[in-house]
């Protein structure tokens, strides 16, 4: 079982440290942020569970916000209603409370996702929707070749999307999200055309996974990157990414109605 954090945070990233500077490199990005609206539907309230500092929670509906950490709590935008202080494992609601549920980048932090989902679905009447990525696929980034502990660590934390449907149960659909070029929400695959952004230590920070890693192997891993890009080897195997509108990546939108 995982510990929890002395900030509240409930899985295995202290987000007492890291969240300090979350909000300026994990913008939501609009494009993504279309997507999850669009899989939510046209309902009336909707619950965002691991709700951080309220990325891509959908302006219109009620919003009713959960959040374990209290550095990203602080950090919800004036905007937003206050978020509660739960767990995705122990939600304090009745059944069929919501007409949606979300939940976004969140999902590899619970201790314990299955029982997370199951009242994710307890508690909503409707669809509810996981913005996360397969593990299969995160290994296939180019960043592996640098930081391949990194990736290694996302493998392992994100449940497999047979985990997820099952955990949900119902009709589950399981969409690609295409990464935009520019992408504002500093994920690691959101650099896929611009790896100079992985040589600032608060963009690595802003990932949870490079947390994990020993320091001495991080540094070992950008100076590899600095070099790659100074000498050109960076660009000659991945050059065109560059110019690449989308980057088909490992993040997914798993939709499941009841």
């Amino acid at each position: 079982m995982r510990e929890q954090t002395p900030d509240g945070s409930a899985g295995d990233a202290d987000y007492g440290t890291i969240g300090t500077g979350y909000s300026r490199y994990r913008r939501p990005d609009p494009r993504i942020a279309a997507a999850v609206t669009a899989a939510l539907g046209p309902v009336g309230t909707v619950l965002n569970v691991g709700a951080g500092a309220g990325s891509y929670e959908p302006v219109g509906p009620r919003v009713t916000a959960v959040e374990p950490s209290s550095t990203m709590r602080a950090a919800r935008p004036p905007g937003l209603s206050p978020a509660i202080d739960a767990v995705a494992e122990h939600l304090p609601f009745e059944d069929d409370t919501f007409d949606a549920a979300m939940t976004t980048f969140s999902l590899h932090q619970w201790r314990d996702p299955t029982a997370g989902l199951a009242q994710l679905r307890r508690v909503t009447r409707g669809p509810v929707v996981v913005l996360t990525c397969d593990p299969s696929r995160v290994r296939d980034f180019w960043l592996h070749a640098y930081a391949p502990q990194v990736l290694d660590t996302e493998a392992e934390r994100y449940p497999s999307l047979e985990t997820i449907a099952d955990g949900l149960g119902g009709e589950v659909t399981v969409e690609p999200v295409p990464i935009p070029a520019g992408c504002t929400d500093g994920f690691n695959e959101a650099y896929f055309g611009r790896p100079e952004r992985l040589l600032d230590p608060g963009a690595r920070l802003a990932c949870s996974s490079w947390s994990f890693l020993d320091p001495g192997l991080a540094a070992r891993a950008v100076d590899h990157l600095r070099r790659d890009l100074a000498s050109g080897r960076w660009d000659r195997h991945h050059g065109h990414l560059r110019e690449q509108p989308a980057f088909r990546g490992s993040l997914v939108l798993v939709r499941a109605l009841p």
